[in-house]
C-alpha cells in the first residue's frame, strides 16, 4: 500500500490518457493527493484523494475500475481509503451536499440508500471533496466563475465539518 502502488494501478488503467482540467485525469488524481498530503492529513486521506474517481463520480462518469474491482484499489491503497474512494463515488451531490452539515445524510447514487454518516466518517470525505472542487476552480477559471459563488456557500457550511487547513484553503481560493 503506498503512493507508487495507486500511482501504478491508474496508469495500468489509463488515466494519464483522460483528458480532464488542468491536463489529464491522472494530474488530476496526483495534484488532489499532494494538496492533501501538504495539508498534513492522514494517509488514507490523500491516497484516497490520488484515486478518489477510480469508480467514477456523480460529476465524472469515467471509471478506471468496476465496483467489482474493488479489491485491486483496496490492495493498491489500503481499506481505509478504497472505503473514503467508494463513498465518494456513491455521493449523490444534489441530496448530499447542501443539508450535509445539518444531515449529515450521505445519499447513494449507486444502492439508492441514505447513511447517516459520523463526524469521523465526514471529515475526510469533506476534506476530499474540498480539495477535488478547489482544484478544478484552479485549473478551470470557468468552473470558478460558474460555481464560484455555490463552492463558497457550501464550503462555508462545511467548516465545523472539515479540516481547519482545507477550510483555510477554500478560504484563499474562493475568498469566503
Amino acid at each position: 500500500m503506498t503512493v507508487d502502488d495507486v500511482k501504478a494501478l491508474l496508469r495500468e488503467r489509463g488515466a494519464q490518457t483522460i483528458d480532464h482540467p488542468g491536463g489529464t485525469l491522472y494530474t488530476h488524481l496526483v495534484r488532489v493527493h499532494d494538496r492533501l498530503a501538504a495539508h498534513g492529513l492522514p494517509e488514507p486521506t490523500a491516497l484516497a484523494g490520488l484515486s478518489h474517481a477510480a469508480y467514477g463520480t456523480d460529476g465524472f462518469d469515467t471509471a478506471l475500475l468496476t465496483l467489482d474491482e474493488r479489491d485491486l484499489l483496496r490492495a493498491a491503497a489500503g481499506p481505509a481509503a478504497e472505503q473514503l474512494v467508494h463513498r465518494y463515488a456513491a455521493t449523490l451531490r444534489r441530496h448530499t451536499w447542501r443539508d450535509l452539515a445539518r444531515s449529515r445524510q450521505l445519499h447513494n447514487r449507486l444502492d439508492a440508500t441514505v447513511t447517516v454518516l459520523t463526524a469521523a466518517e465526514l471529515r475526510p470525505l469533506v476534506d476530499l471533496s474540498i480539495v477535488n472542487e478547489l482544484d478544478l476552480c484552479e485549473q478551470a477559471p470557468g468552473v470558478a466563475a460558474r460555481y464560484g459563488d455555490h463552492f463558497r456557500t457550501l464550503f462555508a457550511s462545511w467548516t465545523d465539518l472539515a479540516s481547519p487547513q482545507v477550510t483555510a484553503d477554500a478560504r484563499t481560493v474562493l475568498g469566503f
